[in-house]
């Protein structure tokens, strides 16, 4: 059973219900609450998680200077770790220095 968020201003409480079958208002504590979408489908910033390191498309230490120097020179300037991996500043810069090395990722969206 779904769990659904109530709240009275400051204070947020949930309660488990059958799927579709949650009242408007609960009353807890001789206080009433009414439901809250927004505590049930938090917000998760778009730029979360970035910059990301990818060990995935990285090379050997060796090369770091090599991937930098290639990236910079189709366009796409990317900081590379010492380790040889590439570090995304956000999901753009990702999609673009894949397709200047010739790489997909099968599990991206794009």
């Amino acid at each position: 059973m779904p769990i659904y968020c109530y709240s009275n201003g400051d204070d947020v409480i949930q309660r488990q219900f059958p799927m579709n079958r949650h009242p408007k208002t609960v009353r807890h504590r001789g206080r009433i609450y009414r439901r809250d979408l927004s505590a049930e489908r938090p917000f998760v910033a778009p730029h979360a998680g970035w910059p990301i390191e990818c060990v995935a498309s990285g090379v050997n230490p060796e090369q770091a200077g090599e991937l930098r120097s290639y990236l910079a020179k189709k366009g796409v300037p990317t900081e590379v770790s010492a380790d040889g991996n590439p570090i995304y500043r956000d999901a753009s810069h990702r999609r673009k220095a894949l397709k200047a090395r010739g790489l997909h990722d099968n599990s991206s969206f794009f």
